[in-house]
């Protein structure tokens, strides 16, 4: 099973969110800010991040920049209620896999975590064939 961190202000939201994923058969853990994330993430690997990008304590594109910086390779999804066309590019920009606008579209966002999930696997599964080709070749 897939395992998700979301990362929002909003308990409201985390909980939704945690019950949907929950449903469709991932493991949630959730974050009340990038700093607790930052935490969860140090100690536990997660296959995705969805995360809001207006928050206290750091916002979601430098919480990105911080994930990428320190070689995070699971994808980021990005949702803001605030958003607009320039702020989705800067988060693509930044690293993010996508960018989803509140409210969100259920069928939207369950499209993007599989989208997300299998480019995960497949650049785990190009990696270890990657190595052994290197092994081969050798």
């Amino acid at each position: 099973m897939s395992r998700v961190l979301i990362v929002d202000d909003e308990r409201y939201i985390r909980s939704t969110m945690k019950d949907i994923f929950e449903k469709e058969k991932y493991v949630v853990e959730t974050a009340e800010n990038p700093v607790e994330a930052l935490e969860k993430i140090k100690n536990t690997t997660f296959d995705l991040v969805l995360t809001d990008i207006i928050m206290p304590k750091m916002n979601g594109m430098d919480f990105v920049k911080e994930l990428k910086k320190n070689g995070f390779e699971a994808p980021i999804i990005i949702m803001s209620a605030h958003g607009d066309i320039q702020t989705a590019v800067e988060c693509i920009k930044a690293g993010a896999f996508d960018f989803l606008e509140k409210p969100i579209d259920l069928n939207r966002l369950l499209l993007s975590i599989r989208n997300a999930v299998s480019n995960r696997k497949l650049a785990k599964e190009t990696k270890i064939l990657k190595k052994k080709i290197q092994k081969n070749y050798e």
